[in-house]
């Protein structure tokens, strides 16, 4: 069975009324289906995401955040209040929400399970001039890293599904 590519897609309305959603200075989703999104917590899908990634991108994502945003982050693992650096804020059977602060940025990244559909959210408050200018330089590789990472988290769990079936 083929996994399908994630695609943008508007920031669902239920995200959008929270306080991380409310007039962002960028905000995007990405959607994947995926047969039972449920089969994982949020959490879990995060983790799968993130910190089942490649050594090389787990690096290549950190350095972004932490050297070229600035965000200041937790433990690189071994943390039940972060991945990968990232705090969990606020955790719910249907979602997780993490955050990262910086002097130029408040960055938020929100996993949320539908019925058959697996959800990335991100939104970004500018705190501090030429914030815009360097998230103008991290944005690209962002709007590739979130789709590739949910694809290959939902592949790798297909995966293990056939596996435990064969």
């Amino acid at each position: 069975m083929t996994v399908p590519r994630a695609r943008r897609v508007e920031v669902p309305q239920s995200l959008r009324k929270t306080e991380e959603f409310t007039d962002p200075h960028y905000a995007s989703a990405y959607a994947i289906a995926v047969d039972d999104a449920h089969s994982r917590t949020p959490e879990q899908w995060a983790r799968a995401a993130i910190e089942e990634a490649p050594a090389a991108l787990r690096f290549f994502l950190r350095f972004g955040w932490t050297k070229v945003l600035g965000l200041r982050m937790g433990p690189k693992s071994g943390s039940a209040e972060h991945v990968l650096g990232w705090r969990i804020t606020d955790s719910t059977p249907n979602t997780l929400t993490m955050d990262g602060h910086s002097g130029l940025f408040s960055a938020y990244n929100v996993v949320l399970t539908e019925d058959s559909t697996l959800v990335w959210a991100t939104a970004q408050h500018f705190k501090g001039r030429g914030a815009g200018l360097l998230w103008g330089l991290a944005r690209p590789v962002h709007q590739i890293a979130v789709p590739y990472l949910l694809r290959r988290s939902c592949k790798a769990r297909q995966r293990a599904a056939g596996r435990a079936a064969g």
